[in-house]
């Protein structure tokens, strides 16, 4: 999967997305920590752990400190094969080359035809107006 460029559906939710980000910087995470990274609730963040645990992306472990019960999370290899793979297909659906900042296809077509755009970005014609909800409309 990290050897291929792979968009991961349950990966990709927003949440779950920055979950693995953290846990790709660290060997492990403690609950709390995640928590409060993410700014979600207990609950919230047990049901994305819940979803990445049973695709095997993700375990968790417990450890008592200070008379206190610590969760603490990691990423699987699997897990770590899977978010590199997602990673690599945004950079191929952003067009962007991994160590330049500019679009790789800036002056040419701006929906080229790429494997990783199937069913992500429209062919647009050139002076096409796209309607849709005005941006103050968009809510979080």
């Amino acid at each position: 999967m990290g050897d291929h460029p792979a968009f991961d559906e349950l990966i990709h939710a927003p949440k779950r997305l920055r979950i693995c980000a953290v846990l790709a910087a660290a060997t492990a995470a403690e609950f709390a920590t995640l928590r409060d990274a993410l700014d979600v609730s207990d609950s919230v963040l047990s049901k994305h752990l819940t979803a990445l645990e049973s695709a095997d992306y993700i375990t968790t472990g417990r450890e008592l400190r200070n008379s206190r019960q610590r969760v603490w999370v990691s990423l699987t290899p699997t897990g770590r094969r899977a978010y590199a793979g997602h990673v690599q297909a945004l950079q191929q659906i952003m067009m962007l080359d991994p160590g330049d900042e500019t679009p790789a296809t800036q002056a040419s077509d701006p929906t080229p035809d790429h494997p990783a755009l199937s069913g992500y970005a429209p062919k647009i014609a050139r002076g096409d107006t796209l309607t849709g909800p005005k941006p103050t409309d968009l809510r979080p």
